[in-house]
């Protein structure tokens, strides 16, 4: 009897060890100088993606849309719409002849977007990338995915980059037109315009150019229901934290070389 208690003793003992231990190293996962925090661990589901044009030109100067670019054009001092992709989903009922077309990269070939006139519009200036049919790409490999109508797909983000453009991260960037941005200035500002950690979310690309580190965007992760009204804030807080990658960067001026 004593020697079943015992037995039964020790197991208890293992198992609370057991827990201890799970405890501990689920604490030692969590980025160094980042607390435990169960209500911001979500998975990303979406990725916002905008575009720094005045880097992008740097590296596309050939593009349509880089080849009026000047000084005094919104692209020139805020952020452009690059794409919104949902996480391993694309081309959802999309034919394949259409697939295959999209694929060449011959995007202006591919069939206009029905929306209205005043979204086209508004999408001319905050996606340039609409010149070389950007849209029509982004529409048929993500926003087919998303929702049945490519005017609700453009609207959300519009949305979402006028949040975007009407933050401290924008301001940062138009103040230090021409100048190196880092790691540590992009996140403060995300953070001071979308919450704690939400610089944690957010990706930066750079590219070599002539010899300097050039912005070219920004990706941006989220998660939660797209549909309704959701800010910005909330859905780069519910998604999951990544690695910055590109740690500085030159924030370049439209015309620049």
């Amino acid at each position: 009897m004593r020697a079943r208690v015992k037995t039964n003793l020790a197991r208890v003992a293992m198992l609370i060890l057991g827990l201890g231990l799970s405890s501990f190293a689920a604490a030692e996962e969590v980025p160094a100088g980042e607390a435990p925090d169960v209500a911001n661990s979500g998975k990303t589901q979406y990725v916002l993606a905008v575009s720094w044009q005045p880097g992008f030109c740097e590296t596309r100067p050939n593009r349509s849309e880089c080849a009026d670019q000047t000084p005094d054009r919104f692209d020139a001092t805020h952020f452009s719409l690059h794409g919104l992709w949902p996480l391993k989903k694309s081309y959802c009922g999309v034919e394949a002849e259409l697939k295959a077309r999209d694929r060449k990269g011959d995007w202006l070939e591919l069939p206009k977007l029905a929306m209205a006139d005043e979204t086209a519009a508004r999408l001319l200036v905050a996606m340039p990338g609409v010149k070389s049919g950007l849209d029509r790409h982004q529409w048929l490999q993500s926003g087919t995915c998303q929702t049945a109508k490519a005017e609700d797909y453009f609207k959300l983000q519009l949305r979402l980059l006028d949040e975007l453009n009407n933050s401290a991260v924008q301001a940062l960037f138009a103040d230090k037109l021409g100048s190196e941005i880092d790691e540590k200035e992009i996140k403060q500002a995300f953070n001071e315009s979308f919450g704690a950690g939400a610089g944690d979310r957010v990706r930066m690309r750079c590219q070599t150019v002539n010899g300097r580190s050039v912005i070219t965007g920004l990706t941006i992760g989220l998660a939660g229901d797209l549909s309704g009204k959701a800010g910005l804030e909330s859905l780069i807080q519910a998604a999951g934290t990544t690695e910055f990658k590109c740690a500085k960067g030159i924030a370049d001026a439209a015309g620049r070389s």
